[in-house]
């Protein structure tokens, strides 16, 4: 595997669209929440409701889409969920100069990004396997890899600077505007994707594709189950670590803000190491080694102490969290993208997202109701316990029946150019 060799120009364009969109994404995390405080003064109901309700609905959207996206080209597909994105984002702003920007369009705005964000997710990996080669599919998911945190560690400071020095909808207009330059990029990628040769008409049975194909593959469905109880309660102990540090340690926002930022920085060192990681070890231990050792941190959360040693604390334990998750989200991208047959991809990632992101809303509260009956270090404290639990659900052999290439499908017999991420 050559770590620095260069994926071409398509590539490149690929990656810098993709760049471009993480960091606008990230500039405005948490700006609806704070316009639905400071602007609409909406209570924590309706905060709550916003953060949940929204792309939990937006989830449900995007099922069908799923099973549709593997029947078209996925460049335009791209391109038209980076257009719906920011038609919906820079309604934000607009709304607001105009005086008539309303809690009912945060609410409906944030169900169509994240029905767009599921689509273009599920498009994008179905044309990054066609558009590199299988051997540099894991160089190319640790560069979008160390691309995201990146973006983690610089977005969300620059946005609430933003948010305060140039008003309360810079983050979000900046958002919008970084899906334009992203659709524009992908634009400048070119023609040459083939038509899916699968074009039948979509069956109801059809929106159930995707589970069926991750539950009937002897690999991708212990991966699976481990990644939806592992993100799970790794994002529904987030607001309690909120509360914890904010309310009752008494740490100042800038302090939290900067806890969670530096350890970003091991997220990039991580996903740069992964390629030589594999090289030595191999991709099945990597996969394990780095499954383990993530589930390893957050129990040590719920001894979180107080003060200056408290930050430093926080801030070694989301280091080594966030460093080993960036090891194997590559790991595991490469392999899944491996093993899709090439006219499957697009539904199987969009059954794979929308599981996850209802598996969050799902046990964020409930860990929220566990919380409220035994304060939020007990609650920390018993999902870290589980999470000790999910290394379990890792693939135990690299047997040919779970590593190995699939075939190719029928849509695309060997010899053919597959579908395009």
């Amino acid at each position: 595997m050559m770590r620095g060799r260069s994926l071409g120009p398509r590539f490149r364009w690929l990656w810098s669209a993709y760049a471009v969109s993480a960091f606008g994404t990230w500039l405005g995390f948490g700006a609806f929440p704070m316009l639905a405080i400071l602007v609409l003064h909406t209570g924590p109901a309706a905060v709550s409701a916003l953060a949940a309700v929204g792309p939990a609905v937006g989830a449900l959207v995007a099922v069908p889409l799923g099973p549709w996206v593997d029947h078209r080209r996925k460049r335009p597909v791209m391109v038209a969920m980076d257009l719906v994105r920011f038609g919906a984002l820079i309604s934000v702003p607009a709304t607001y100069a105009l005086g008539r920007l309303s809690f009912g369009q945060l609410l409906a705005v944030s169900v169509v990004v994240a029905a767009a964000d599921i689509t273009f997710t599920s498009a994008s990996g179905a044309f990054l396997k066609g558009l590199v080669p299988p051997e540099d599919l894991l160089v190319a998911n640790g560069r979008f890899e160390s691309t995201n945190w990146t973006a983690t560690a610089l977005g969300p400071p620059l946005g609430g600077a933003a948010f305060a020095l140039f008003g309360p909808v810079t983050a979000v207009l900046a958002n919008a505007v970084s899906f334009l330059l992203s659709a524009l990029g992908i634009r400048a990628i070119g023609t040459g994707e083939p038509r899916p040769r699968n074009t039948a008409r979509l069956r109801a049975r059809d929106l159930a594709d995707g589970w069926r194909t991750i539950l009937a593959h002897p690999g991708l469905r212990p991966l699976y189950g481990n990644v939806l109880l592992f993100n799970g309660l790794i994002m529904g102990t987030e607001p309690l670590l909120a509360v914890l540090m904010l309310n009752h340690l008494g740490f100042t926002p800038w302090q939290y803000g900067l806890a969670f930022a530096v350890p970003c920085l091991g997220g990039l060192a991580g996903s740069r190491l992964t390629p030589r990681l594999v090289e030595r070890f191999g991709r099945h231990r990597v996969l394990r080694g780095a499954g383990a050792f993530r589930a390893c941190w957050l129990l040590g959360l719920a001894f979180l102490p107080s003060g200056t040693g408290g930050l430093v604390f926080v801030m070694v334990v989301e280091l080594g969290l966030i460093t080993s998750c960036s090891v194997f989200n590559p790991v595991l991208a490469t392999y899944r993208l491996e093993q899709l047959p090439a006219d499957r991809v697009a539904r199987t990632l969009s059954a794979w997202s929308v599981s996850t992101k209802a598996s969050i809303a799902a046990l964020t509260a409930l860990w929220g109701v566990l919380a409220s009956l035994t304060g939020p270090r007990v609650a920390i404290g018993i999902a870290g316990v589980l999470v000790l639990a999910t290394p379990l659900m890792l693939p135990r052999t690299p047997n040919p029946a779970t590593f190995a290439s699939p075939a190719p499908s029928p849509a695309h017999p060997a010899g053919s150019p597959p579908a395009g991420r």
